[in-house]
């Protein structure tokens, strides 16, 4: 089985900041893109940030120069820290990352749970 728990979510002041977690456990044994995407109120999931084994990134445009993702591959650890926040960042964040359980196994996309972020004074 495989985890992903995501942590740091929270009310934040508009033009705050904050840095999410999300951490890959389980039977890992190797884990090849890592994204974030967020889902508000009333609206669709969107993609904010992917990042693959190699630090390659990607950005919605909404978030460009304002969030920057960043993972720690030894422990299997994506992070999104958020500057300037606003309140439509207000939503559901998820990770999500592409992993193979074992050597012969075929890649598969595993969703966390979710933490709520919150923008308002």
């Amino acid at each position: 089985q495989v985890q992903l728990v995501e942590s740091g979510g929270g009310l934040v002041q508009p033009g705050g900041s904050l840095r999410l977690s999300c951490a890959a456990s389980g039977t890992i044994f190797s884990i090849n893109a890592m994204g974030w995407y967020r889902q508000a109120p009333g609206k669709q999931r969107e993609l904010v940030a992917t990042i693959t084994t190699g630090g390659s990134t990607n950005y919605a445009d909404s978030v460009k120069g304002r969030f920057t993702i960043s993972r720690d591959n030894a422990k299997n650890t994506v992070y999104l820290q958020m500057n300037s926040l606003e309140p439509e960042d207000t939503a559901v964040y998820y990770c999500n990352a592409v992993i193979k359980q074992y050597g012969t196994s075929p890649l598969r996309l595993y969703w966390g749970k979710g933490t709520l972020v919150t923008v308002s004074s």
